[in-house]
């Protein structure tokens, strides 16, 4: 799913850059795209994905941690421990709260 949505924002982003339709054109679609992105149906899909992404990433982990156990070097689990906190807990690059 991942790699479609990929290439359609690729083939999204080509067909804007090389349109030859003009100002015109470029301004239809980009007020098109805000439109979409205003959709309270389009932010609510977006922050359930980034809900259950969170929750897929952190179950993995626990995953790992418990398969792993001790095994990991210390400069590995330093480095995961200081990512996690560089994060914010209120909210993400998306916009979309962390619960």
């Amino acid at each position: 799913m991942r790699y479609r949505l990929t290439f359609i924002s690729g083939l999204a982003v080509g067909y804007v850059l090389g349109a030859r339709a003009g100002r015109e054109r470029y301004e239809g679609l980009m007020k098109s795209a805000r439109q979409v992105a205003q959709n309270p149906a389009v932010r609510n899909a977006a922050e359930a994905a980034a809900t259950n992404g969170r929750r897929a990433a952190s179950r993995a982990a626990e995953s790992v941690g418990s398969k792993m156990g001790d095994r990991l070097p210390g400069a590995v689990t330093e480095r995961v421990r200081s990512l996690r906190d560089q994060r914010s807990p209120e909210a993400d690059d998306w916009g979309t709260t962390n619960t």
